[in-house]
């Protein structure tokens, strides 16, 4: 199993794309998705622009060091959903489809598949893999202090950074109070997948569970709020970051990742 804590010690090893000016990270993560993302619906050189995106993030991964059975736990955890949305796609006829050349497959219950709807949900899985990919790479690289820095310093709005910074400082607490609940579920004997108990029964626990975080995180939220106002917060407070330069190395990077893209995309 992944934690938090296993995803936060990724970031803290030292290789050349660790090194990198989280700014540097951030824009490359978004260039990545923008890119991604505003690619045709259906086109045939698609898969082979993601493939080739794919790839290249790949490298990253190796170059960077990075544990690949955590990096693929994370994937394998979200990937399924990628999937069931793509799955459904091949039976769908999307209105932006003019035409559809149906599949030569006899399927039960009138289904039909058709040409575009494969190469359209092909298409979507790669897309949801690339920017995942890419996602993953930047919080397996940049501690989330980092992040969070980087994108005030970029210019995210001050509301967007200040709520991401107090979400990220109470992630773990709020994780060890879920891991003490589940630990003392474990030593009354509760199983979630026990056959031999009611499901309605399980199902009230589980409900249980899940009402004691958020009553847990709204009280922690009126403390934290009332400590930072007994210290002298408002609107013109500062947040201390690093202060560090984007340096020569970080501009290359940048450039020959953008260039790589550009040269995927026109001359592949």
């Amino acid at each position: 199993m992944v934690t938090l804590t296993d995803i936060e010690r990724e970031s803290y090893k030292n290789s050349p794309i660790h090194r990198l000016d989280p700014r540097v990270k951030l824009l490359f993560a978004l260039a990545v998705i923008i890119y991604t993302v505003s690619l045709p619906r259906i086109h045939e050189e698609n898969i082979n622009r993601l493939l080739a995106v794919e790839i290249y993030l790949l490298l990253l991964v190796f170059v960077a060091g990075l544990d690949i059975r955590y990096f693929l736990l994370r994937i394998l955890a979200i990937l399924p959903l990628g999937i069931g949305i793509a799955l459904v796609q091949p039976f769908l006829r999307p209105s932006f489809v003019e035409t559809y050349t149906p599949y030569p497959l006899d399927l039960p219950l009138g289904l039909t598949i058709t040409y575009e709807g494969l190469a359209f949900g092909s298409s979507l899985l790669m897309k949801f893999v690339v920017c995942v990919t890419a996602v993953i790479l930047l919080s397996s690289t940049t501690r989330m202090r980092d992040m969070v820095s980087a994108a005030d310093r970029i210019g995210f709005p001050r509301e967007f950074t200040l709520l991401l910074s107090m979400m990220i400082r109470y992630l773990f607490l709020f994780w060890a109070v879920l891991k003490r609940i589940r630990i003392a579920q474990q030593t009354r004997l509760f199983d979630i997948w026990n056959k031999d108990v009611p499901r309605k029964w399980i199902i009230n626990q589980v409900g249980n569970s899940i009402s004691s975080i958020f009553v847990r995180s709204y009280e922690q939220g009126e403390k934290t709020y009332i400590s930072m106002l007994c210290r002298g917060y408002g609107s013109g407070h500062h947040k201390a970051y690093y202060t560090g330069k984007i340096k020569a190395w970080d501009i290359f990077f940048l450039i020959f990742s953008v260039g790589g893209i550009v040269y995927i995309h026109y001359l592949m």
